[in-house]
């Protein structure tokens, strides 16, 4: 499938996924918000599947996989009571951010990593892709942790915290600045400093925030990382 047609068959994905977060967004329509994003996964899985550099190895891979998660989100739906489900939410949200923290890291080992060159606007995606993915899956998975009872659901918090924070997502901002425009930006080691800073902040960010307000974090997070995806 050519460059061109790649393009044109990714927007009805887009459009799609940017439905399903307007439907989502109200009670009365989520059921039809839920069918249009699985509808636009389902696309966009297609489209990805077409292109020439898959081989055999890698459909048996995905496939694998796929059989794999979807079987994990089927007994999940089947099996959680509705009251769990705010849990279930921040696990599934998390885990989308931390695959979306992975295929930035992976993208970057395969063209900038191993000594190839990375045009201006991949290598930006790529970035903001591990940041707030990253810090998406650490969140999440706190707030699952707070919700499932892993966690003390009281507001953790300490003398400096805000500090802390600040210079932990300073730092991830700076390796990824530094990515970008530094003579060190085919260096791997920067890209781990993103992620592992913006873990960190992920962690600390949601740990001062009591269980009552868990749904409010989750669904800020879960709008920063389907808004990374559309992108």
């Amino acid at each position: 499938m050519s460059a061109n047609l790649t393009t044109l068959a990714y927007l009805p994905t887009i459009v799609a996924f940017i439905l399903a977060l307007k439907f989502l967004s109200s009670p009365k329509h989520a059921r039809l918000g839920n069918q249009l994003g699985a509808i636009g996964m389902a696309l966009a899985i297609a489209v990805t599947l077409a292109q020439k550099h898959f081989y055999g190895l890698g459909y048996v891979i995905i496939a694998v996989g796929g059989l794999i998660g979807g079987a994990i989100g089927w007994v999940g739906a089947r099996k959680v009571k509705m009251t769990d489900m705010p849990q279930m939410v921040a696990l599934f949200n998390g885990v989308g951010g931390g695959a979306v923290a992975l295929v930035a890291l992976v993208e970057f080992h395969e063209k900038v990593g191993l000594g190839g060159r990375i045009i201006w606007s991949e290598l930006g995606a790529i970035i903001i892709s591990a940041l707030i993915g990253s810090i998406s899956f650490a969140g999440s998975m706190i707030a699952f942790g707070k919700l499932q009872g892993l966690v003390g659901d009281r507001p953790i918090v300490w003398k400096g915290q805000r500090i802390g924070n600040i210079l932990l997502l300073l730092i991830s901002i700076t390796a990824g600045a530094i990515i970008c425009i530094g003579p060190s930006y085919q260096l791997m080691w920067l890209l781990l400093i993103e992620i592992a800073a913006a873990l960190a902040f992920g962690v600390l960010f949601v740990l001062p925030i009591g269980g009552a307000d868990m749904p409010v974090v989750i669904s800020l997070l879960n709008a920063c990382t389907d808004r990374k995806s559309v992108v």
